[in-house]
């Protein structure tokens, strides 16, 4: 390059970075130099700028360079996210469908289906119905044949047709009756078919599925009683039968059942048992006195009991009582009563411990004549699935088996954590003996004042002499 050249140039760098300065700075009318020291300025900037504009472009073409590598290893690892992305998720599907296919196999041929939802209220019924959609598109091939008996005639019109060999070939109910069906030989052992199937059920509701430490029922669903209560009244419901009674000293208004099922939590609360292993009572050796001389005290106080369930519900919405123990069946009622200020809360835990209310298991009976066992259990299998098991979660307030299942609803998972301590449902044959002369014994203490730890003797040798033990 030329001096000559080398000067133009130079020259024409100081100009253009000259411009923009200027351009940055916002000022448009270029400020003059001093005349005796401009020359001396010109040369020394021409060379600075040659000097600098040899460096940019050296640093321009380096930076071009990193930057297109940069781009390029960048594109790379995106691509190869993105892939193994792809791969992962695809992987993850493929698994899940795999397991979902596991989970729920199809269901083929003819199934007779028996419920009593229609009697239980519309929001059931409604569960089951869309329920049943998803069931037929997800199995074509199926054939069902689905009838609506009333709760109050499903247990003998299913005892009377299945011992003449006919009847449905499953039905969903309370596991009221489980251990009667079960001797007289009318359901089917499931135990073979459930391995491996209900690692997400809670024990309560397994051990409520058995009889003599068989599966005879495909668990649905939990019921047993919490304390609800008026949050206007009560603001901070009892944990204690201690908190209890002294609340209802201070003047909070307690009801309750006349009853050997509603108050059997206080039972365990005060660590007494029922039966022995041979199904002879027990109740006199522990827990059932304590238990009994606690209602006894709730009475003194100025608790109420009732023998009338339907006084003792009404006596609650309408605000005569301030907290009451029953059953979800009654929270519809109760919420069109009292709204946002209804509250459920577990009953009480005693000096030994959580309350264990009776807890009972909703499930799919088999009938052991079926003629497609596979089918009758499978259509079980997917009617208590996570997906079905849902729809009656948020749409008929059910308390899933399934512990992991989510419950948005604030009173129903307040049964959901009750039941969780519940005592599952005797299937004995001497639980028969049970009800009568402890509901009795009750009375007798809270209405007449009498001994608590008479009636609890006189009781459970009743039950002993009834059962012959």
């Amino acid at each position: 390059m030329t001096k000559k050249l080398y000067k133009r140039m130079a020259l024409t760098m100081v100009l253009v970075m000259s411009a923009m300065a200027l351009a940055a700075c916002g000022d448009p009318t270029a400020t003059p130099v001093p005349a005796t020291t401009a020359a001396a300025t010109t040369a020394a900037a021409a060379t600075t700028a040659a000097a600098a504009a040899t460096t940019a472009a050296a640093a321009a073409t380096t930076a071009a360079a990193a930057t297109t590598a940069a781009a390029a290893t960048t594109a790379a690892t995106t691509a190869a996210a993105a892939t193994t992305a792809a791969a992962a998720t695809t992987a993850a599907a493929a698994t899940t469908a795999a397991a979902a296919g596991a989970a729920l196999p199809k269901v083929s041929g003819k199934l007779t289906v028996w419920h009593a939802y229609g009697s239980g209220g519309s929001a059931e019924g409604k569960a089951l119905d869309e329920a049943l959609k998803l069931f037929k598109a997800d199995n074509p091939d199926a054939q069902l044949t689905v009838l609506d008996v009333p709760f109050d005639q499903l247990f003998n019109k299913f005892k009377l047709d299945a011992a003449s060999g006919s009847g449905p070939d499953l039905f969903i109910a309370p596991n009221d009756s489980l251990g009667d069906l079960v001797r007289a030989k009318l359901l089917l052992n499931v135990d073979d078919k459930l391995k491996g199937k209900l690692e997400n059920v809670l024990q309560v509701a397994v051990d409520g599925s058995k009889v003599d430490g068989k599966l005879y029922l495909v668990p649905e669903s939990l019921k047993a009683v919490a304390m609800y209560y008026n949050k206007s009244k009560v603001a901070n419901p009892p944990k204690t039968t201690d908190e209890m009674l002294a609340a209802q000293k201070a003047g909070a208004k307690f009801g309750f059942q006349e009853s050997g099922y509603h108050n059997y939590g206080f039972w365990q609360a005060f660590g007494g048992k029922l039966f022995d292993d041979t199904g002879k009572c027990i109740a006199d050796q522990a827990g059932f006195t304590e238990a009994l001389t606690f209602l006894k005290d709730m009475k003194g106080a100025g608790a109420q009991y009732f023998s009338d369930g339907d006084k003792f519900a009404q006596a609650f919405q309408t605000g005569t009582l301030d907290a009451v123990v029953e059953g979800p069946w009654k929270k519809d009622d109760f919420q069109k009563a009292l709204g946002d200020k209804l509250g459920v809360a577990s009953v009480p835990a005693g000096s030994k411990g959580p309350a264990g209310p009776m807890t009972g298991v909703d499930g799919w009976h088999i009938n052991a004549n079926t003629k497609n066992a596979d089918g009758a259990v499978n259509f079980a299998l997917y009617m208590t699935s996570a997906k079905v098991e849902q729809i009656f979660i948020d749409k008929a307030s059910h308390i899933p088996a399934d512990k992991t299942l989510k419950v948005a609803d604030p009173l129903t998972q307040a049964f959901a954590t009750a039941v969780a301590t519940g005592f599952p449902r005797p299937q004995a044959a001497e639980l028969t003996a049970y009800w009568d002369n402890f509901g009795n014994a009750i009375a007798a203490v809270v209405e007449k004042g009498t001994d608590p730890k008479t009636e609890v003797a006189n009781a459970c040798s009743a039950m002993n002499k009834a059962n012959k033990k």
